[in-house]
């Protein structure tokens, strides 16, 4: 959603890294192309002008004029009100003292709020809660049902004694609801509310009146993001009208603007504590300004991709991979499977790549992988009789060839697929001992010798040397690893490079058509 404003806000700080100190000219040009990026994002008019007054204001200061880095100062003083416009800190749920909790949903129909109570309930359940879904929307068509269908998908119960479609008292079922909860040891209730296409009094008096009859501990106003400012608009009315005490972003995944996403917590005051990224039941998570900050600027989001593949990756099947790994056993084809699967249940891998530092300057190969390839490597694999995927080296010609046919691919795919594979295995086996981490016991590279050191060694008087390790004689200077912010932000030079260790997917074979 935010590619537009982040190539923009990229390409604006790329002009200031051949800066060595910067005019005030300079500052005004910055501002000058950092409000026009905001506007073009549909970001509202006021909270523009707020944030560019906050930023000229402290690039003109000395924070700037005294850095030994002016640019990257700049580029700090954005994400820092980027962060603090988009709520400062992640704001989490607030929990009843004594149970229930009470969690009411408000938003316009087509917001999403139906299909968001039942993500929120699958995050609430994975989180060691047990929420209870309530149907109120008894007004549109077949909304209860599609609530029960949610819930039996999330694994959570729903309290539906309304067969709705017209029929039915919302506030009366609101009401029961908190009893049925305490009667079946419920800790969380979340009422799902109906909504209108536009503001109208009688759907505002209905959530007042639900909200007076359940006393919610939290009412969460549920926004499109892709209707724009209209959502800002919204927003206000239900602030005035009903009140609530923070904001939920559905539809992130879209391609529209996002300027929503910038401006309702400035307009209305309320943080935004959950974001709704995909129509998957997983694709919700709480919202952290600081993160969502860092990818409008290209700086990656890796505690985000560290969080969904710790809740993706299988602990027991993991230390299996390591111990493996470290008694030197061969890496099969069968392993090469699991990983590749774990991998897949993580999401599409462009939205995995897009949480990396600097992979906004390689979007263009990043959109053309195809994750139907993984499943197609999948296919050869499966394709294999155990034998084979133990042994690959009896995989001959014939072999091959039926390979081929059982999987649906040609036996050219077939053959990569294996050639990768050794590659894949000859690099497992090197990594084994050290686990191929610089520095690591057990690592040693094919051909290097090890030099020892001697006593009483001299100190270079060059501070760079030292640095890269080149301060006596005999030993050879290496490379200094270039800083994790991509060219863009006064980086080293290589775009979104990782920390030693780390290494991306050969973007190239990834994105090929077949």
């Amino acid at each position: 959603m935010f590619e537009n404003l982040s190539d923009r806000l990229t390409s604006v700080f790329t002009n200031l890294r051949s800066k060595g100190r910067l005019s005030e000219a300079d500052i005004n040009a910055t501002a000058r192309e950092i409000r026009v990026a905001l506007l073009e994002a549909d970001v509202a008019l006021p909270v523009v002008k707020d944030f560019i007054a906050r930023i000229k204001e402290r690039a003109q200061g000395s924070e700037v004029s005294q850095a030994l880095n002016p640019a990257q100062q700049v580029v700090k003083i954005v994400n820092d009100e980027l962060i603090e416009i988009l709520g400062g800190e992640t704001r989490r749920v607030r929990f009843a003292k004594t149970p229930p909790t009470v969690i009411m949903l408000a938003g316009l129909q087509g917001a999403g709020k139906t299909t968001l109570a039942g993500k929120l309930a699958r995050w609430l359940r994975e989180e060691g809660h047990t929420p209870l879904l309530v149907a109120c929307d008894l007004q549109r068509p077949n909304a209860v049902q599609q609530l029960q269908v949610m819930g039996e998908r999330a694994g959570v119960a729903v309290y539906a004694p309304e067969p709705g479609n017209g029929v039915g008292d919302p506030v009366r079922v609101a009401q029961a609801s908190i009893a049925e909860a305490k009667r079946a040891q419920h800790d969380v209730v979340i009422i799902d509310t109906a909504g209108r296409l536009g503001i109208d009094s009688e759907m505002m008096q209905q959530a007042i009146d639900i909200r007076r009859a359940t006393e919610p501990e939290e009412v969460l106003f549920v926004v499109d993001a892709m209707v724009g400012q209209d959502a800002v608009n919204t927003a206000q009315a239900f602030m005035d009208g009903v009140g609530f005490d923070g904001v939920v972003l559905t539809k992130l995944d879209g391609d529209a603007r996002g300027g929503a996403a910038l401006s309702v917590r400035q307009i209305t005051g309320r943080p935004i504590m959950f974001a709704s990224t995909g129509e998957k039941l997983e694709d919700f998570d709480l919202f952290h300004p600081d993160r969502m900050a860092g990818r409008i600027l290209d700086m990656g989001d890796i505690l985000t991709l560290i969080e969904q593949a710790q809740r993706t990756f299988d602990e027991e099947q993991t230390a299996r991979m390591a111990d493996k790994l470290a008694s030197g056993e061969d890496f099969t084809l069968e392993d090469f499977l699991d990983q590749m699967m774990m991998i897949r249940k993580m999401g599409p891998i462009g939205n995995l790549l897009g949480m990396l530092p600097g992979m906004g300057q390689m979007r263009q190969q990043v959109n053309q992988i195809d994750d139907r390839d993984l499943d197609r490597v999948a296919a050869i694999i499966r394709s294999m009789t155990p034998g084979e995927r133990s042994d690959p080296k009896i995989i001959n010609g014939s072999r091959r060839s039926r390979i081929a046919k059982g999987s649906g691919v040609t036996v050219g795919e077939v053959n990569s697929l294996v050639t990768r594979f050794f590659q894949a295995q000859k690099m497992m086996k090197s990594m084994a001992g050290g686990m191929g981490i610089p520095g690591m016991p057990g690592t040693r590279r094919k051909g290097q010798k090890q030099v020892k050191a001697k006593k009483g060694k001299q100190r270079s008087g060059d501070p760079r040397k030292r640095a890269t390790g080149a301060g006596s004689k005999g030993e050879q200077a290496q490379p200094q690893q270039a800083g994790g912010l991509p060219p863009a932000f006064g980086g080293g030079g290589v775009p979104g490079q990782l920390p030693p260790g780390f290494q991306l997917p050969d973007l190239g074979d990834l994105g090929k058509k077949h």
